[in-house]
Parts: C-alpha cells; sequence; structure tokens
C-alpha cells in the first residue's frame, strides 16, 4: 500500500469540517447516493492505489472502473450506499468540501466547487469549516502533492474541477 497515501489518510482521521459531526446539521446530504447525469453510479474517485483497501468484505460499497485517466491510469469510483464505516472512508470523502487546486507549482487549499449543490456549508466560505480541519487536510494534500504520482492525480483532478469554476 501506499504509504503515503495512508499517511494522508491518517492525518485526517479524527477530523471534520465543523467541530460537531457536520451530518447531522444537513441530513449527510454529501453521503447520499444520488442518481449522476446519463444513469451513471456516483461516488466518489480514489486516489492512486487507494482501490487497494476495499474488496469483498465491503459490502457497503464497490470499486468500479472509469473512463476517466489521472496519473497515467485509469481512476476507480467507490460507489456507497450512503453509510460506511468512519475509518474506511475514502480520501476525497475525507477532504469534502475541500479540495487542493493548482497554484503556480504548488496548490491552494479551496472549497470543491462540486460541493455547492449539496453542502450547506459553502455559502458561508472556508470561515465556516473547523480550523483543525483546514490545518488537517492542507498538512495531509502537502504529504500527496509531495509524491509525484499522487500530486500527478491532484493536477488531473484540478483540470476536472476547472469546468465547474463557472456553475
Amino acid at each position: 500500500m501506499n504509504r503515503v497515501l495512508l499517511a494522508a489518510r491518517e492525518l485526517l482521521r479524527d477530523v471534520t469540517p465543523l467541530k460537531a459531526d457536520c451530518g447531522r446539521v444537513c441530513g449527510a446530504a454529501c453521503c447520499l447516493p444520488y442518481p449522476s447525469q446519463g444513469g451513471e453510479p456516483s461516488g466518489m474517485y480514489l486516489f492512486p492505489d487507494e482501490e487497494r483497501l476495499y474488496g469483498p468484505d465491503d459490502a457497503w460499497a464497490r470499486v468500479l472502473p472509469t473512463d476517466w485517466a489521472a496519473a497515467d491510469r485509469n481512476v476507480s469510483l467507490l460507489v456507497c450506499q450512503g453509510a460506511c464505516p468512519r475509518e474506511k472512508r475514502p480520501l476525497a470523502c475525507c477532504l469534502f468540501p475541500l479540495c487542493a487546486r493548482r497554484n503556480g507549482e504548488s496548490f491552494a487549499l479551496r472549497l470543491d466547487p462540486r460541493a455547492r449543490p449539496v453542502c450547506p456549508l459553502m455559502p458561508h466560505g472556508m470561515a465556516a469549516l473547523d480550523p483543525a480541519f483546514r490545518a488537517a487536510t492542507r498538512d495531509a494534500l502537502h504529504v500527496l502533492w509531495a509524491c509525484e504520482e499522487q500530486r500527478a492525480f491532484l493536477l488531473a483532478l484540478d483540470q476536472l474541477l476547472a469546468q465547474y469554476d463557472s456553475l
């Protein structure tokens, strides 16, 4: 297993966007499965090597292939039923509603534009998020950015997120 990926996941293990369970504020809106355009399953993109954390014993979710390629490999999608063991959440869920956006040769911590339709914290901006969550997310993204494969994934994701910037 990718030690960089595990280190990033560990940094986010005990923090959430609010000091309390933010899912209680919105009824876990970001966890609810919703139909995507074209009837395709919706889920969270898995970071490189993260698919290895999920297997047949994880009845709450399944890993599906996608046509989207990043870091010279096809990216997998984790599709869940709306609930998961917290320690098994994919990294994308741990980061949500934040993301890394390219800023020159580095990255900037930003609100994920895909969160706009589901996260009630979005209109309040970064100030609505627990400072400990923001710091842990920044630290986890620094760990990922230092790894060439993970950085390539983050850069590909940044390009994908650019299509949401004007919405």
